[in-house]
């Protein structure tokens, strides 16, 4: 079988809209030469491990010939070097800064399948039904409209396709969520701004973590957008979760 094209971007007109994400972005371009240090310390590496786990739910779609993955709000490019040993992969970002670096680490592991583009995930310069495979990790609880940014997922993915989201969630243990929330809300701040010297960037961490719709939630919002077959892991007790999602082939070829 032929390999398919990677698709090619499209005009985005929205791409300058005023509003959160503007503001964003800017908090993005100032941490990002210390956003992967801080993330791997602040995590006890813990995040690898979790972009590892999402790429294992994805393997069968990925291993499909010809397979096309598109990782939004890719930042440095961490998930998008994860899946692209097994799949054409496009991470997309609207920070060029984090896109910088996202290709020097591109470059460094000559992963020759990865591809880097500056684009807004609620205008994605891509046309529809384009990708087998689309992935966000970390990045949903960063749009200015959750919902919006699901539809856009759904827009881009091809009928038999399957969506990922990779996000901060709530911890399902009560003790453990009791002394996770302290450290989240009064140490992880300090630390991250300590050490990256951007006090707004980790105060606005649980912040759009607290503001970010819970599991079963999310869930039902992706149901909502037209996903089928949702489902969701939680990671490290709750911590993070993994939602999956289907775009169902139309029941012609659902019979084929």
């Amino acid at each position: 079988m032929k390999s398919a094209e990677i698709p090619t971007p499209q005009p985005d007109t929205a791409f300058n809209a005023p509003g959160k994400r503007n503001a964003v972005r800017a908090m993005f371009a100032e941490i990002a030469p210390s956003y992967d240090r801080l993330n791997h310390l602040l995590s006890v590496n813990i995040d690898k491990v979790w972009r590892r786990f999402t790429v294992k739910k994805l393997k069968d779609v990925l291993d499909r010939p010809g397979a096309i993955a598109l990782d939004l709000c890719c930042g440095t490019a961490d998930l998008t070097l994860e899946l692209a040993p097994h799949a054409r992969v496009i991470g997309c970002d609207f920070c060029h800064p984090m896109l910088v670096i996202g290709n020097e680490k591109i470059a460094a592991r000559e992963a020759r399948q990865a591809t880097l583009a500056e684009g807004d995930a609620l205008h994605l310069p891509f046309a529809d039904q384009s990708f087998d495979v689309v992935t966000v990790a970390f990045g949903l609880r960063n749009l200015e409209n959750v919902e919006a940014g699901l539809a856009e997922i759904f827009r881009v993915l091809k009928p038999g396709g399957r969506a990922a989201v990779l996000e901060f969630s709530r911890p399902i243990v009560p003790v453990f969520r009791q002394a996770f929330e302290f450290y989240f809300h009064n140490i992880l701040p300090r630390i991250g701004a300590l050490l990256s010297g951007s006090k707004g960037a980790y105060t606005y961490l649980p912040k759009s973590v607290s503001n970010f719709p819970p599991q079963k939630r999310l869930a039902e919002m992706m149901r909502s957008v037209g996903f089928a077959d949702v489902r969701y892991h939680n990671l490290s007790g709750g911590i993070a979760a993994l939602h999956l999602g289907e775009r169902a082939l139309p029941p012609a070829s659902a019979k084929n």
